[in-house]
């Protein structure tokens, strides 16, 4: 499934959101299907029974909020169904008896279905229209015509459906009979789906919402009719379950092989190191001094906004509106590339070197810090060496420091300079967009992005661009699994574990802050080192968040500088993307020492003091859209209130 798609109205839409589909090649028990089905369907579900007491206490005080609930309720009646099966209405006569991948569903009647469904069609037109009534009155026919029709009881669907030889053991077995079948009926086709345009994203999402679920039953559901395996005729049609895919028949095997998973082992309580790892100080401990010859980025070239996550809401996310994403995350909008992962830290590396006045000749290193690649064989570090034409280079390898890719790449580039003396190119690139699904958090807080920058030798007698420099690693095991991909829980899918990642940036930020005051300025014009900071570029993580941490640090606003209202976060890409457009948006418009930590996944931090010189950042305009897309995307509005705050501090 692509990870977004532009729609004929030139709108982003992110099929995983709407298209609920679980990895099953990550299932290994019922426990843990169990456990994905309460958490996507179950958890923010109300049952029948729960819709109709709201109803009789007058809970609902809109259409939409009622809608909203029979929505949910129906996503979770068809929680195995639409994850696991496949259905086909079949004759009676041409049902297969001793197949073992066709099932039968056994199902029971709807307790009280009658009177649940004439209080919400009783409810709904007493109710005011939270937006626009005429479109919510279109998606309620759409979604009561399924609801009212409902004739089995779903609390006690079991997930692994009896064969049809195991259904017919029971005479007394239910399950669904029309009397007749229309292979024509119609359905929403998945372009159809795709082109909702309603201009209230609330509702442009539940019309999605409504299409899939009328899409489970594609057939005139007023003459279906629960009736007992020894009442079909051959004439009479059922609904056959059938795997969905060659995953979930691989599950369905592992599950009649009675395939174990072994639990892992517990973590150790962590013990604090034995003393302290001093900060690297560039100038007393290296003899060959680095200087940044080049800064370029590749910016994602589409726009996902708060309101487009909002049109594209997933069926097991919270209610949420678009401002509420930008007060909790500090984002507007963040931006996904068309490109492949290997294509955006290609083209960064190449503007890197252009800027520099490098050929691939004379690179002495190649270095990809990353969190988003699956390539493993070649790394992406050699694969872009290859795609330069780099006959021969010392060392070419990733780095997965997640948000601290930056620090750490450029130490271990300052390391790699003292043995060769030749530049060295290091690209931090990562692509979240594919990588996200359905899982909320990601969703609002991730993007896409390269930055790649080369580091030489400094001339003789100069001073190096970077002063000092430090990396850290790990923590409690709760931190060093606060950001997981690929996380067989949510399908494979990265997710965030908010508390455990504040715990970890707040210790690391309080830690380094601590560092820098008692370091010495290296010019010897200022009290300490953090007195001789020009700008503070921390790394994009969550703009409220940081500036909370950064506020309990003794920092004040508007010595940091955030380009993520723009951008989102791009983990290891983050400091050099805002260094670029900070340079770009005219923040930074002379040589300035900037501090630049980062923190994240694994519980691994670190930071870079620098001098930063604008005249070596390749400066891009900010990405256009995709012009083979069919229609427009939304454009940039310059830059941030952050950037502007910045400017008249920094200016």
């Amino acid at each position: 499934m692509n990870a977004f798609v532009l729609n004929r109205h030139g709108r982003l839409v992110l099929p995983s959101n709407i298209f609920p589909q679980l990895d099953f090649s990550t299932m290994e028990s019922l426990e843990q299907l169990d456990s994905v089905i309460r958490r996507d369907f179950e958890t923010k579900a109300p049952s029948g029974t729960d819709i109709l007491e709201k109803i009789r206490i007058g809970g609902y005080e809109s259409r939409y909020a009622l809608m909203r609930d029979l929505a949910l309720n129906l996503f979770w009646a068809n929680r195995f169904a639409m994850t696991m099966y496949d259905k086909r209405p079949t004759r009676w006569a041409d049902v297969p008896r001793t197949r073992t991948d066709v099932f039968l569903p056994v199902l029971e009647p709807w307790e009280d279905g009658d009177t649940k469904i004439a209080a919400v069609r009783s409810a709904y037109p007493t109710l005011p229209a939270q937006w626009d009534g005429a479109v919510e009155d279109r998606i309620f026919e759409i979604l009561f015509d399924v609801f009212g029709n409902r004739r089995n009881h779903a609390t006690t669907l079991p997930a692994i459906k009896p064969t049809v030889a195991q259904f017919l053991e029971t005479p007394d077995n239910l399950t669904f009979r029309l009397p007749d079948y229309d292979p024509d009926y119609p359905v929403y086709g998945y372009t159809d789906i795709l082109d909702c345009d309603e201009e209230v994203p609330e509702l442009e999402a539940l019309l999605r919402w409504a299409m899939v679920l009328h899409n489970q039953y594609p057939w005139d559901r007023s003459q279906v009719e629960l009736v007992r395996a020894g009442q079909l005729a051959d004439d009479d049609h059922v609904v056959t379950f059938h795997p969905r895919d060659a995953e979930v028949r691989a599950f369905l095997r592992r599950l009649d092989a009675g395939v174990r998973s072994r639990p892992a082992a517990a973590a150790r309580d962590p013990r604090p190191p034995v003393r302290p790892f001093p900060a690297i100080d560039v100038r007393g401990q290296f003899a060959v001094l680095p200087r940044l010859e080049s800064l370029a980025a590749v910016h994602g070239d589409q726009v996902c906004s708060n309101a487009d996550l909002i049109r594209n809401s997933a069926y097991n996310w919270s209610p949420m509106g678009a401002d509420e994403i930008r007060d909790k995350t500090g984002i507007e909008q963040r931006r996904y590339s068309s490109l492949s992962l290997e294509e955006l830290g290609l083209q960064a590396a190449q503007a890197a070197l252009a800027k520099a006045q490098r050929e691939p000749e004379e690179i002495g290193g190649v270095l990809v810090c990353t969190c988003t690649s699956s390539r493993l064989i070649p790394s992406l570090a050699t694969y872009i060496c290859g795609q330069l034409g780099i006959h021969q280079t010392h060392a070419a390898y990733d780095i997965i420091a997640a948000c601290a890719g930056m620090p750490y790449g450029l130490a271990e580039a300052t390391r790699l300079l003292q043995e060769v003396a030749r530049p060295v190119l290091v690209v931090c690139v990562e692509k979240f967009s594919d990588k996200i699904g359905n899982v909320r958090t990601s969703r609002m807080i991730f993007g896409d992005g390269a930055a790649a920058m080369v580091v030489g030798p400094a001339p003789d007698g100069a001073a190096p661009d970077f002063h000092y420099m430090q990396t850290y690693a790990s923590g409690p095991a709760s931190e060093v699994n606060s950001i997981i991909w690929p996380n067989p829980v949510f399908d494979n899918n990265i997710t965030v574990f908010g508390p455990h990642v504040k715990a970890l940036a707040g210790r690391y930020l309080a830690q380094m802050i601590e560092e820098i005051t008692a370091l010495p300025d290296p010019d010897g014009r200022a009290g300490s080192l953090l007195d001789s900071i020009d700008l503070i570029v921390p790394h994009q993580a969550n703009k409220t968040m940081v500036l909370q941490l950064a506020q309990q640090a003794g920092l004040t606003p508007d010595q940091l500088y955030f380009n993520i209202e723009e951008v989102g976060n791009t983990s290891s890409a983050s400091i050099p993307l805002a260094i670029h457009d900070a340079v770009r948006d005219g923040v930074i418009s002379r040589p300035v020492r900037i501090f630049a930590p980062g923190f994240g996944a694994g519980a691994v931090a670190g930071y870079t003091v620098l001098t930063l010189d604008p005249a070596v950042v390749a400066v891009q305009q900010p990405a256009g859209p995709d012009l083979s897309a069919p229609g427009p995307l939304p454009a940039s509005n310059g830059p941030s209130p952050a950037s502007e705050e910045a400017r008249v501090a920094f200016g």
